[in-house]
């Protein structure tokens, strides 16, 4: 796999994070590990800094539940809007995360 079909492999696992849902940086590298040799969470993050614009990013957060670094209020009023359960300033994971393979195992 390219860097850029790496992109867009990221881009579209982000765009399909259904509503009220989100997944780590490292949830995305994990999912996109067996199709590219890679898992990065920081890449992940860099490319979501430079790309991730046009998805739904507010979507994704690292694996403490904490929001986009510089997006915080935006994100929050997003996530809270779609009905994400937040404790303080992080998303409850262990309620919200979501993966891939849930759609195929009805989780």
């Amino acid at each position: 796999m390219t860097p850029e079909e790496y992109v867009e492999a990221v881009l579209e696992v982000v765009e399909s994070i259904p509503e009220g849902r989100v997944m780590s940086y490292g949830a995305i590298a994990d999912a996109l590990a067996d199709r590219s040799g890679r898992n990065s969470p920081r890449q992940i993050g860099a490319i979501m800094s430079r790309h991730g614009g046009g998805v739904p990013w507010h979507r994704v957060v690292n694996s403490a539940g904490r929001l986009p670094p510089g997006h915080e209020r935006e994100a929050r009023a997003r996530l809270l809007s779609e009905g994400v359960p937040l404790r303080g300033d992080r998303v409850v994971i262990d309620e919200a995360g979501w993966t891939p393979d849930a759609d195929r195992t009805g989780e």
